[in-house]
């Protein structure tokens, strides 16, 4: 029950985008069409699990017992950021299909703050291996989630008549306000 409660709260009611505040950059920027949106949401998923997995091995193991808890962050960035390279170099020569697939999304990635908030969160939230495991999956199934509803809504915006000065990025940001108050009903839930 509590790892369904992490999930629940993760997707919906703390959603890193709409309730953290995290992600944004990509949130808007690779929002235009559905298509991108779900590729960005996979390559998210893949590695902000695995980038979550080794920065919480790293401080356990690592930063706690020489009481360097606090290179925490700079640590993190490193991680994430060799982390993607290594996947990058992986999947083009394990699977090149993949990697086309993903090529683009994975250097957003590294500079996607959502991926290193969840790490530093599992941390805060002192959560064992297992639940920062399954923290750090559903807080990226969140962001795809939200990037997939806005993607749907941004592409159906382009074929209404949007005032000329609200075209692009404002009406977007209106959309996003009302997409996390429409999150905040599930404030209750959890």
């Amino acid at each position: 029950m509590e790892y369904i409660i992490i999930v629940i709260a993760a997707i919906f009611v703390n959603n890193i985008v709409f309730a953290q505040f995290l992600g944004i950059c990509p949130f808007l920027g690779v929002s235009n069409k559905l298509s991108t949106s779900v590729g960005m949401g996979g390559a998210v998923v893949f590695v902000m699990t695995l980038a979550t997995i080794v920065t919480y091995l790293i401080f356990q193991f690592v930063l706690v017992p020489f009481g360097l808890q606090f290179l925490q962050t700079i640590s993190y960035i490193l991680v994430i950021a060799a982390l993607v390279q290594m996947v990058e170099i992986i999947l083009k020569k394990i699977s090149p299909p993949l990697y086309q697939a993903l090529g683009i999304f994975l250097p957003l990635i590294t500079t996607n703050c959502a991926v290193l908030g969840v790490a530093i969160l599992v941390i805060q939230k002192d959560l064992n291996l297992l639940q920062s495991v399954v923290f750090a999956f559903a807080n990226a199934v969140g962001f795809t989630l939200a990037l997939v509803i806005f993607a749907g809504i941004r592409e159906h915006l382009e074929l209404m008549g949007v005032p000329k000065g609200m075209k692009g990025i404002p009406i977007a940001l209106v959309v996003a306000g009302l997409l996390s108050l429409a999150f905040m009903g599930f404030a209750g839930l959890v």
